[in-house]
């Protein structure tokens, strides 16, 4: 059975593309470029993907920022606490 662009069986005519077309690519962009031009080119892709990035508003900032914060202190207390009373377990055990 048959569908509109072609069937797994019976490839469509632009997949069977004979192998005299077909060229390797040499490097695309990049092909020709020196190491300033690469490196141009790297800049501007980190630029435009920063621009798709969804900053957060102030508020959001600060918020996420005290609750980090309390998350560390509470985390550093925790740890303090263990380490304490291991430190007793070891002087009780070896004297």
């Amino acid at each position: 059975m048959t569908d509109a662009v072609g069937s797994i069986d019976m490839p469509d005519a632009e997949d069977e593309a004979p192998e005299s077309k077909k060229r390797p690519r040499k490097g695309g962009k990049r092909g020709k470029k020196g190491p300033l031009g690469r490196l141009a080119l790297f800049y501007r892709q980190i630029v435009a993907e920063l621009r798709k990035v969804v900053w957060p508003t102030r508020s959001q900032l600060t918020t996420y920022t005290s609750v980090v914060i309390v998350f560390v202190v509470v985390m550093i207390g925790l740890v303090t606490v263990i380490d304490f009373g291991f430190a007793r377990a070891v002087k009780y055990v070896f004297g």
